[in-house]
């Protein structure tokens, strides 16, 4: 055992789903520095990380009892530690549907590993990891800020990727459908899409912001509505089902729009085939024994 391994045989880290609503991009060479800006909310469901220590010289990945290959959380770990680990990783909420799984499954098992290994980080240090790694490996730019902070909010400082104002909001019932994977990736690195989405963005970030500013009331129905806005206009709202149910659930009395980045919705009213979840104010956390 290594001089810095404790004796224990396990630790257990939980990290919220992240539901993107509006993002502006900020970019940097820096991956420390490149993040987003924009508006969303954590929700109850999430991932539950379990690390043992690996009976193999690599670290090994489990999604729901199989196995994956993982880069975002296999390099975030070995940024914090050369020792070899088992991740199991649990979730009811499906990859690559913009619930910033890719955030949350490494944020957590950082915040397990450090306490496994009794590593003495601070839960900032942690989150930096998880989001450089994010960005390295194009999985994401502001779910980690998310769920390191937890409940509704508000990104609107440059250079700070862990900054958030928080919004405060009523436990509230977020219905859900999920069409299929947007790799978010592709997003990402394509640099003719950035000024569309930024522009896109700025108005809707400049409302919120005013809104702040002023003291003024800004419900979470409204932020919904700035939001499908942004997905129209940025043009990254275009799969016919997520339209199709986007307009169900308005026609139900529901506030409503695409989750980002996913082909998937979201809505404060149930439509057909929807899930339901809540959003919740729970960040990022150790579980202890």
């Amino acid at each position: 055992m290594a001089a810095n391994e404790s004796a224990r045989d396990a630790a257990k880290a939980f990290a919220p789903g992240n539901i993107s609503g509006l993002f502006k991009i900020i970019a940097n060479d820096d991956p420390a520095k490149m993040h987003s800006l924009g508006w969303g909310f954590t929700v109850s469901d999430g991932v539950t990380v379990k690390l043992t220590h690996s009976d193999t010289e690599t670290t090994k990945v489990i999604f729901n009892q199989r196995p994956i290959d993982f880069p975002t959380v296999t390099t975030a770990l070995l940024d914090l530690t050369p020792t070899s680990l088992k991740v199991d990783i649990t979730s009811n909420l499906p990859l690559s549907s913009g619930f910033g799984l890719s955030g949350a499954a490494t944020l957590a098992a950082l915040i397990a590993a450090n306490h496994l290994l009794d590593l003495g980080k601070s839960r900032h240090d942690l989150a930096m990891i998880a989001h450089v790694a994010e960005v390295r490996n194009l999985t994401g730019l502001g779910d980690v800020c998310a769920q390191f902070n937890g409940g509704c909010l508000v990104k609107t400082k440059v250079g700070d990727p862990l900054a958030a104002t928080v919004l405060k909001m009523p436990p509230t019932p977020i219905h859900w459908r999920y069409f299929g994977k947007i790799r978010t990736s592709e997003i990402l690195s394509d640099h003719e899409r950035h000024q569309r989405i930024n522009d896109a963005a700025d108005a809707a970030l400049e409302t919120i912001q005013n809104a702040i500013d002023n003291s003024t009331t800004i419900t979470f129905g409204d932020l919904i509505r700035l939001a499908l806005n942004f997905a129209e206009s940025s043009e990254l709202l275009m799969d016919d089902r997520v339209k199709n149910s986007i307009n169900q659930a308005q026609s139900n009395g529901g506030a409503a729009t695409m989750i980002m980045l996913g082909n998937a919705v979201f809505s404060t009213a149930p439509f057909p085939g929807s899930t339901q979840t809540m959003l919740s104010g729970t960040a990022a956390h150790l579980i202890e024994d």
